[in-house]
């Protein structure tokens, strides 16, 4: 039986956080740059994406772990 490369694992999982920490600091500076009545539905898709994109990462985890 193959054994899992859990560093490439741990890796992947360090650059999802990394990439979603700039994206959430991103999002804090573009909001202290608007007023605060200003609420852009940029924000509000930026949310959907997310979403979207954590199903489809958990998805590829399952297909990974299906595979060992």
């Amino acid at each position: 039986m193959a054994k899992t490369n859990f560093s490439y694992e741990k890796r992947q999982r360090e650059l999802e956080k990394k990439r979603k920490a700039e994206e959430k600091a991103r999002r804090k500076q573009e909001a202290k740059s608007r007023p605060a009545g200003e609420a852009s539905s940029a924000e509000q898709t930026d949310e959907a994406e997310e979403v979207g994109e954590a199903d489809s990462v958990e998805e590829s985890a399952d297909v990974e772990n299906e595979q060992s």
